[in-house]
């Protein structure tokens, strides 16, 4: 039952079976004592993540910043927040991941700077500055998004009037966040530096944030305006592959799938290797707020094709708000009233600010049916960190920071986070039944029914599963509307998983052509395949992975 061989050519495509792990650093661990996460204090808990399974993790920006938008506000692209360490801290850490296994993705944030990076201080000194038009500038506001702005609790533009500069500047994020002009071609050298320097370092890639917002001009001082979206995109791919053959561009894409296909590059494949799949992740919570699988089906089948050196990253909970704009209205609506029944649960209108566990109640199999299908479903996964444990949020904390709360490492102090007094913690803890008290990696450690010892398990069966992340999808119809049936087929092997969204026990009878029996991966029941059929009995929130064995 051992695992299909990659080959050679597969291995260069190392992230269509990773295991993606997302951190902050600043939440993660502090060995320091100030109360804020640093590098030296994640370079001590790498064990925990190659322990877990992951094989790539992704860190969220690092970089000096004001801190006004959770380090997504860069002063200096080529530095580390001195809070967090230095680059030899970085350097260390990236040899260390490597040492076991682990590889090591960015965040590139190149849509915005923050308003107080050199490049801006000196675009807005004067007309004539050399960063002049490193920003987008009008004399009067240019034309506003028809989808509003990104922020409506924070803006209602996305022009902000500079009294020193005497112009109005674009931002698609907070006002303090100018956006670039990529089409410049002196900004593009200096994102090359930029990326240049972290591959330099040993990065394996980066995570592409708001990537359909590099790209909105609007007109406004273009110096290259024959250049459209998916040239640069092309020119970020060819640099990068350029300064590393096998290393990765993971974009942001929050679009409805018709839309998607044109950032992988159609049918060239020559843009970004992998997108969040946003509309299947929004299909998925839609589809449990109703018990009934159909959403899923009906999201995977509306996908578009994409080149085979490409592929889907798959999450249900991410850093942001659980965002559900593509939803109508009413679907929006049916999805707040089973998980954020509280408007201070939500977010934008159109997000919630929990994790998947209080979103569920804490219903421990519900919760752990609802990652075994993250695991199953086409593509590669994504964990966003603390999900191993079962982690809650912090409401009492602003915004989308609700979920960024420190990593829970004890039941003792500060969640065995730092050693600093509480009151000097860069993020309260969660409190209650989902604080470090009740959930935390070393109780869970020791007990082998927990949640974290279920996800490691989980996480090595999604590992021995390569056709999930290589294979062909086909969905299978057992005439039950609550269960999803997907079969992954590549080559002559072939996994089947099988989920039961719904709270009703069942029974479906699988069609498997050409196979005499299915090899249970969770370690239960082998099933006979009899004229091409099994029976598989489920209970409520219930799961199964099969290796399908030929006849």
């Amino acid at each position: 039952m051992g695992a299909h061989p990659v080959g050679v050519a597969g291995r260069d495509l190392w992230w269509k079976n990773a295991i993606v792990y997302c951190l902050d650093v600043e939440t993660y661990a502090d060995a320091d004592g100030d109360g804020v996460g640093d590098f030296p204090g994640l370079i001590d808990r790498l064990d925990h993540i190659a322990t877990l399974g992951a094989t790539c993790i992704w860190l969220m920006p690092f970089q000096p910043s004001p801190n006004r938008d959770d380090g997504y506000d860069i002063t200096d692209h080529f530095g580390v927040q001195p809070a967090y360490g230095s680059l030899g801290d970085v350097v260390v850490l990236i040899r260390e991941a490597h040492a076991r296994g682990l590889r090591v993705i960015i965040d590139l944030v190149v849509n915005h700077t923050s308003d107080r990076h050199p490049w801006f201080r000196g675009a807005r000194a004067s007309r004539n500055s050399p960063f002049r038009d490193f920003y987008v500038w009008r004399d009067e506001p240019g034309p506003e998004p028809t989808d509003g702005t990104v922020f409506p609790d924070a803006e209602d533009s996305v022009w902000a009037w500079d009294e020193r500069a005497g112009q109005y500047y674009l931002h698609h994020f907070y006002s303090h966040q100018p956006d670039l002009d990529i089409a410049h071609p002196t900004v593009r050298d200096e994102i090359a530096k930029i990326a240049g320097f972290w591959l330099e370092l040993g990065v394996d890639g980066f995570r592409v944030d708001a990537v359909p917002y590099l790209f909105e001009y609007d007109g406004a001082n273009d110096t290259e305006a024959d250049l459209s979206p998916q040239d640069l995109i092309r020119w970020i791919r060819s640099f990068v592959s350029r300064r590393r053959g096998d290393a990765v561009l993971l974009g942001e894409v929050n679009l409805p799938p018709d839309r998607l296909a044109e950032y992988f590059g159609g049918g060239q494949g020559d843009q970004m290797h992998q997108l969040f799949d946003f509309p299947l992740m929004q299909a998925t919570w839609l589809a449990l707020a109703r018990c009934d699988a159909e959403p899923i089906r009906a999201a995977l089948r509306a996908a578009p094709d994409i080149p085979p050196d490409c592929q889907w990253a798959t999450f249900l909970r991410n850093h942001d708000e659980l965002t559900l704009d593509q939803l109508t209205d009413t679907e929006r609506e049916e999805v707040f009233a089973a998980f954020a029944p509280d408007p201070d649960m939500r977010l934008f209108g159109r997000g919630i600010r929990r994790r998947l566990p209080s979103m569920f109640g804490g219903d421990e199999a519900r919760t752990r049916m609802a990652y075994s299908l993250l695991f199953a479903l086409r593509g590669t996964p994504v964990l966003f960190y603390g999900e191993e444990i079962g982690m809650g949020e912090q409401l009492g904390i602003p915004g989308r920071l609700s979920v960024r709360t420190p990593m829970q490492w004890t039941s003792g102090r500060n969640g065995g986070f730092s050693d600093a007094p509480t009151r000097r913690l860069t993020r309260p803890l969660v409190d209650g039944r989902f604080g470090p008290l009740a959930v935390n990696v070393a109780d869970q450690w020791r007990d082998p029914d927990s949640m974290l010892s279920w996800m490691e398990r989980m996480i090595h069966i999604r590992r021995d599963c390569p056709e999930i992340g290589c294979g062909a999808l086909e969905l299978l119809d057992v005439g039950v509307s609550a269960v999803l049936a997907c079969l992954m087929v590549d080559g002559g092997q072939r996994v089947l998983t099988v989920h039961n969204i719904g709270a009703e026990p069942c029974a479906v009878r699988p069609r498997l052509d050409d196979a005499s029996r299915a090899i249970d991966l969770l370690g239960r029941i082998d099933l006979a395949v009899e004229s091409g059929q099994c029976e598989i009995v489920l209970g409520p929130y219930d799961y199964r992975w099969y290796r399908v064995m030929p006849a």
